[in-house]
Formats: C-alpha cells, sequence, structure tokens
C-alpha cells in the first residue's frame, strides 16, 4: 500500500489524516510502517480521509528502489 505517498501528494501530516479519517495517530502510523494490516473499515475511513476511493489504496504501483516487484509471464 502506498498510504504515505498519497497522503504526502496531498500535504497531509499523519495527525491530519487521522482527523479527516476518524483513526487515531497511532492507528495511520501503525499501518503506514506496516506494523498493522487494516482492517477493511480502517482502509474506507482512510480512503475516505485522502479523499480517493478505496480501490486507489490498493492500486500497485512500482517503486523505482524495487523495481518491478510483479512476476514476469516469461514463467
Amino acid at each position: 500500500m502506498h498510504i504515505r505517498r498519497l497522503r504526502e501528494s496531498r500535504g497531509l501530516s499523519m495527525e491530519e489524516l487521522a482527523d479527516r479519517s476518524g483513526m487515531s495517530f497511532r492507528g495511520i502510523a501503525y499501518i503506514e510502517h506496516g506494523r498493522r494490516n487494516p482492517s477493511l473499515l480502517s482502509l474506507l475511513q482512510i480512503a475516505a480521509g485522502l479523499g480517493i476511493t478505496p480501490g486507489r489504496l490498493l492500486e500497485f504501483e512500482p517503486s523505482p528502489e524495487h523495481g518491478n516487484a510483479m512476476p514476469s509471464s516469461n514463467s
């Protein structure tokens, strides 16, 4: 998930996203840092706080430092 990138691209701090989504700062931090897997309700709340559709949170976008993490079709 790329919650941090989406949040930062909107100029939001974790505190602001927590307020907008109705979640705790700690909950947002744990999800962003991979310490907790978000529930479906948390994903819906975060999407609402970011002003995006929930599906945007699940879109795959390879990061430049990791390259294309998708398996190739040449296997």
